[in-house]
């Protein structure tokens, strides 16, 4: 399944893509409104949107919807640093021993169209385009060979970077964590329609440029060995977010930097799950005290 979370006439919930259609949990009201809550419920809201798709009755069209992250506000969303060995390669540093992440701030989460904002304090804006899995049951402790059963689906990111802020604290936390730093979607693939991922095509434009042209094979730490990393020292919730790394061809590391500019629009296509594209535009005016 393509799950997704939309937003029709203000009115956000949870659906499932058919073709050009969308089909709305809201036509069975045992299935939970909010990705989350869809994810917790396990197998039987799982089978339960089934039955809706295997209905073929699209309440919407996916042009008169507007597509949100899949998971709006997740509880967790890490991500891993230096997964891929050209990315190492381009940034000068040592490969790491272990996996190493960060923390992205959920706030800075946006879906697929949503626009990214150049900030205010910053002309320093990067993208990276990555793979990202999001997390079906409460976990701890998983092994390695285990760990496929505790990932609902997969997504695509986009870890947008403030450089000069990144560089700014030894964790990148707050150059990462920008308001509209976190593009995610199009929507929620579930993982048995992945059949490998971690042999994925990855590509990320920059308006008609192509700036990176990978594969997940690439990934020094693959998803399962994430998950077993990470749940050795957390609780891993359904709806938690963690983002696989990106590979080689970031803005920061072109000549002439490669950063973005307004009015750019940075698209990202993983094979098997669909395209994340968002523009970028300059941060509002209008300041929340």
């Amino acid at each position: 399944m393509k799950l997704m979370t939309f937003i029709h006439n203000g009115q956000s919930r949870v659906g499932a893509v058919l073709d050009d259609g969308v089909i709305d949990s809201q036509d069975d009201p045992e299935i939970p409104t909010t990705m989350i809550g869809f994810l917790a419920a396990g197998e039987s809201a799982m089978d339960r949107m089934r039955r809706l798709i295997d209905k073929k009755k699209p309440r919407f069209l996916l042009s008169e919807v507007k597509l949100a992250a899949p998971v709006p506000r997740p509880g967790k969303y890490l991500a891993i640093a230096l997964n891929y060995a050209d990315h190492i390669a381009e940034t000068g540093k040592d490969r790491p021993e272990y996996p190493s992440f960060f923390t992205k701030q959920s706030t800075c989460v946006i879906g697929h169209g949503d626009a990214i904002y150049l900030p205010k304090v910053s002309n320093k804006l990067d993208y990276e385009g990555e793979l990202a899995f999001v997390i079906g049951k409460r976990c701890r402790h998983v092994p390695v060979d285990k760990a496929n059963q505790v990932i609902a689906g997969f997504t695509i990111a986009n870890d947008v970077s403030v450089r000069d802020w990144q560089a700014r604290s030894p964790t990148m936390m707050i150059g990462k964590s920008f308001d509209t730093g976190g593009p995610l979607g199009p929507w929620l693939v579930t993982s048995d329609e992945i059949a490998d991922p971690h042999n994925l095509n990855l590509k990320t434009w920059v308006d008609d440029e192509l700036r990176q042209n990978s594969n997940t094979q690439h990934m020094i730490f693959n998803c399962y060995e994430m998950v077993a990393y990470l749940s050795q020292a957390m609780t891993l919730e359904p709806g938690d977010v963690i983002s696989t790394g990106t590979p080689s061809g970031v803005g920061v590391k072109m000549q002439p930097r490669g950063y973005l500019r307004l009015g750019q629009t940075v698209k990202i296509d993983i094979e098997g799950i669909g395209t994340l594209a968002n523009t970028v535009i300059a941060e509002p005016v209008d300041t929340v005290y």
